[in-house]
């Protein structure tokens, strides 16, 4: 079915016939759901610390890493677009000239907008609209009430004005001080100076969309020497792009390749799972991983600095006596030492299918690590800790995102609801093994994890192909610790309104 000039579109990705072929057949074959045991819960699955434990690893965390090259990987190519998303519809549906602003509320029942309007005044961005609309709307204050709401939102969104709609989620002002604005990218900056520095340095690494590089680096420039000043740490910061060749191909209902009004097949980026290909390009001793939206205050950035200290101090923890335990696997061991080894394996890793053998569990021993910290249930979307079983039978801690599930399954469905605990992102990974060397993240990953959803492409109705979750499949064969966290680490801003809580309202 291919044609040349389809072979040549694919190597231009950086894909072979073969991936493509592949990923046609994993559409018609289907990709089997995760098989979910039982929801993790404390004390089985997760781990809730006292606070003498906290603070031993803490402590412990903070006297190592001035040896340790240590690394914080921020996703953030992520688009502002959902953010807006009812500003964007409010622009494309009502017509100031026509109804009323209330009339429209009333019949769209959409909170989120008087929310938003009733609280203008409070949001960081706010002196920049009133610019946009002194030079594009000079009519504003002689407008209707729904007219200037009308353009209050344009100059938000358009590329005449803020261009908010087109801008990364990273580069929007999020939290408003008394002298200056700050973006999530700034407060990214500031916060991992708090936990994440060695001798003074800090090295965060950012997966930018390649369109938003300049504005990255223009905006790096300009706040870099405040958050140094403020720190007193030196801010060191690189990035990458999601690789082509983890796009995936689009194919029709029919699962044939789906082609576009130019006859070409269309590939698609394939979720943040694409994006194990860049953690698999740092070499350091410790990784944190945190999503770009997810910043507070800075009132509150030394609290949430010392929970990710103390996730950092229980994988230096376990990776000391996983590191000593692995040299001693490679000579004469004793019965005992196996017995002690399998006890800190059933104990402290949390594992219920115990490794045989001395090969069995310096091999289960010899991977990635990572301590995940988990929230308290609030209702949030996204996914969670459980435990699930393998195709080959054996059942081990992992996170499962909602789409992995088959919810039709009554069964599966009653565990989701007991589901006491969320993943909010807040994950240390150890990516070295025992005798310093880079482990290959390739190796550990699950490719039946991935998922497909159902998407449109100039109006024709696709399937798109996502491949196992960064933290999801994409780490499914990494031991992996889960410990709860306080609410406090998790503020997402998922929508522009998230912006008036608390945590984003500096001294509020």
């Amino acid at each position: 079915m291919l044609t040349e000039k389809d072979i040549e579109q694919i190597q231009s990705y950086g894909l072979t016939i073969n991936q493509v072929v592949k990923q046609i057949e994993t559409f018609s074959k289907g990709i089997p759901f995760a098989d979910v045991v039982t929801t993790a819960t404390v004390g089985n699955g997760i781990q809730k610390l006292s606070e003498g434990e906290q603070q031993e690893l803490e402590s412990y965390y903070d006297r190592k890493k001035g040896k340790l090259e240590i690394v914080k990987f921020v996703p953030a190519s992520g688009a502002a677009t959902r953010m807006f998303k009812f500003l964007h519809e409010f622009i494309d549906k009502y017509d100031p000239e026509k109804e009323k602003f209330r009339d429209y509320v009333k019949l769209n029942g959409n909170s989120d907008l008087l929310t938003f309007f009733n609280s203008t005044g409070e949001f960081a961005f706010i002196n920049s609209v009133r610019k946009a609309i002194r030079k594009n709307y000079p009519e504003y204050k002689k407008s209707s009430k729904g007219q200037r709401y009308h353009y209050f939102a344009k100059a938000i969104l358009k590329s005449d004005g803020l261009n908010f709609g087109n801008l990364p989620k990273g580069l929007i002002p999020f939290h408003k001080y008394k002298k200056y604005a700050t973006t999530a990218f700034e407060e990214q900056l500031y916060e991992s100076a708090f936990y994440a520095a060695a001798n003074d340095d800090v090295y965060l690494h950012f997966t930018f969309s390649e369109k938003h590089l300049d504005t990255f680096k223009k905006e790096f420039a300009k706040i870099k020497g405040r958050v140094e000043r403020k720190t007193k740490k030196k801010i060191h910061i690189s990035y990458s792009f999601q690789k082509k060749s983890t796009n995936t191909i689009a194919v029709t209902s029919e699962n044939k390749p789906f082609r576009n009004e130019k006859d070409r097949l269309v590939f698609r980026p394939s979720g943040h799972g694409a994006l194990l290909e860049n953690l698999n390009e740092i070499d350091a001793d410790i990784v944190f991983i945190k999503n770009i939206d997810n910043v507070a205050a800075q009132e509150y950035v030394e609290e949430i600095a010392t929970q990710k200290k103390i996730l950092a101090g229980k994988l230096l923890s376990l990776q000391r006596k996983i590191f000593a335990y692995l040299q001693e696997l490679q000579g004469e061991i004793s019965l005992e030492k196996m017995k002690e080894i399998q006890s800190f394996i059933w104990n402290e890793m949390e594992v219920k299918d115990l490794p045989n053998g001395i090969t069995g569990t310096f091999n289960f021993l010899n991977r990635p690590l990572r301590v995940c910290g988990v929230v308290e249930n609030t209702g949030e979307p996204g996914g969670g800790p459980f435990w699930v079983k393998d195709s080959e039978g054996k059942v081990s801690l992992q996170i499962v995102e909602k789409s992995q599930i088959d919810l039709s399954d009554t069964h599966q469905s009653s565990i989701i609801s007991e589901a006491t605990h969320f993943n909010p992102v807040d994950i240390v990974c150890g990516l070295r093994d025992f005798e310093g060397n880079k482990f290959d993240l390739g190796d550990y990953t699950d490719p039946n994890a991935g998922f497909i959803s159902k998407k449109s492409e100039n109006g024709s109705a696709i399937k798109a192909l996502e491949l196992p979750g960064l933290w999801n499949g994409a780490m499914a064969k990494w031991n992996t610790v889960f410990v709860e966290v306080p609410a406090i680490t998790f503020n997402p801003v998922k929508t522009v309104n998230d912006l008036l809580k608390k945590q984003h309202r500096p001294n509020a």
